[in-house]
């Protein structure tokens, strides 16, 4: 595998050369920073974290139900330039996944093109048959999407996965950004970083956007949590609460006279637009899982009538199933007639023969994932697998080849990390946050996520990774 990108640097190693224009005010602040005072910031951090409450869950894991997720004190810098170039590519992108969920639920012109097979939609578990026909909000379907990318060790970026059912991960960039500004307020002073602290009232236009066209007074927002026990459920509280709209469980809501009614003090109200973060398969217990306690009876049946809008729309997961992911470039090319701005990672989709003999015969040099696996989780990193790992994992790609993709093992870049011994590069990803209602609204930033342990690929906090703040500088 080549030298990864130092992003810092540009060269892989700390001690060589000067650093990138974009972080040179920042380098040389570093320089004159002892070790010492370096982690009693990251102490300090640590501190304003616990005491906001900052939280995640890990499914499984007995020993720790909620943990801080690790902050890493140096930020990840991007040009304006570079900038630029990735936010009209992440346009693009989330343009033409919307125009491709609406026509998977209504003419599926795609596939009779040709262009995508026709069983890899209608046999997919991401494929809701329910929501056929329906016509969501302005023909959006997914309103708020999160786009992982990764800077290569050709110092380009790719397009890791798309998210567009639930994406998380929002609330840890504003929250990191708030906590850089309090630690380091001379650093801001000293660097133009583009803020995204309008992201909550950029988030509260978009629902307002989409809500039933009918209305007369103003639409009412609701964010439905599965409940306090949820992974994101920080995230949940924190953006209703940013927005003032109200944090509704399923119990909080019932469906009467056609609508849905959210139960207050001052009796029942009606809901126009509910924030879903609940899958799918919870929404509705007359229409899907009928033992689900997290959804509504009836909800299904007054958002098909137009009288509530769901965000994300049921269904929407079918744009993010790493098995579509591969058709993207074509998807573009069909929907907008233009070739895509952002590059796919080359991927091996296990259905295929031809790329299945391939995977098997090197899996051990590739990153396997299950196509609708998530958070690091149902995925092999071959080059740091085991023999014994490698073989197992063989053995379920052998058993069902259409659960699984390969994509060679990338060089992620690097950014200087804060670890116990010092300074040292560690591996990222970014996963910038866009809404789309009566327009796109992209934030300039996002989640930068790191793989704390060294040489580590995987970024993800529930398998040890961290965060950092990403500034977008502005010209």
């Amino acid at each position: 595998m080549p030298a990864a990108f130092d992003e810092m640097t540009g060269t892989g190693t700390l001690a060589s050369g000067s650093a990138r224009q974009p972080y040179g005010g920042l380098a040389d602040w570093i320089a004159a920073q002892p070790l010492e005072a370096l982690q009693r910031k990251r102490t300090d951090a640590e501190s304003v974290f616990r005491r906001t409450g900052i939280t995640f869950a890990v499914y499984g894991d007995p020993k720790s139900a909620e943990r801080l997720i690790p902050f890493d004190i140096i930020p990840r810098i991007i040009a304006a330039n570079e900038w630029r170039r990735l936010s009209t590519g992440i346009e693009q992108r989330v343009r033409a996944l919307n125009a491709f969920m609406h026509d998977i639920y209504h003419r599926q012109e795609i596939l009779k093109a040709g262009r995508i097979p026709e069983e890899l939609i209608i046999n997919n578990s991401a494929f809701v048959p329910e929501m056929l026909g329906v016509n969501p909000a302005l023909g959006i379907y997914s309103h708020i999407i999160g786009i992982d990318l990764v800077r290569t060790s050709e110092n380009e970026f790719y397009v890791l996965e798309d998210n567009t059912r639930t994406p998380s991960g929002v609330s840890y960039m504003l929250e990191n950004r708030e906590t850089m500004m309090q630690l380091f307020p001379e650093l801001f002073a000293a660097n133009r970083v583009a803020p995204v602290d309008t992201y909550p009232e950029d988030l509260l236009k978009t629902l307002v956007s989409v809500a039933p066209s009918n209305l007369d007074d103003d639409p009412v927002i609701a964010v439905l949590t599965p409940g306090l026990y949820n992974s994101a459920y920080y995230e949940h509280s924190f953006l209703a609460d940013q927005m003032g709209a109200e944090l509704v469980e399923a119990y909080d809501l019932v469906v009467l006279d056609g609508a849905l009614q959210m139960k207050t003090t001052q009796g029942l109200r009606r809901v126009d637009v509910l924030y879903r973060r609940v899958d799918d398969d919870y929404l509705d217990p007359l229409v899907f899982r009928p033992d689900s306690l997290l959804g509504v009876p009836g909800l299904f049946d007054v958002y098909r009538a137009g009288r509530v809008t769901i965000v994300n729309a049921p269904g929407a997961g079918i744009a993010d199933d790493k098995a579509i992911y591969s058709y993207i470039p074509q998807i573009i090319e069909f929907y907008l007639g233009q070739q895509p701005i952002l590059k796919n990672v080359p991927t091996y989709n296990c259905r295929n023969a031809s790329d299945l003999t391939y995977v098997l015969e090197h899996m051990a040099e590739l990153v396997v994932k299950e196509v609708h696996g998530s958070g690091g989780y149902g995925m092999l990193v071959g080059p740091a697998a085991t023999k014994a790992e490698v073989e197992a994992f063989r053995d379920k790609v052998k058993a069902n080849p259409n659960n699984y993709i390969a994509q060679p093992t990338l060089a992620l870049s690097t950014c200087p990390t804060l670890v116990d011994g010092g300074l040292a590069p560690r591996h990222l990803d970014l996963r910038p946050f866009v809404l789309i209602g009566d327009k796109v609204r992209l934030t300039p930033g996002g989640l930068t996520r790191v793989a704390l342990r060294e040489g580590s690929l995987v970024v993800n906090s529930s398998q040890g990774g961290g965060t950092k703040d990403t500034w977008i500088l502005q010209d």
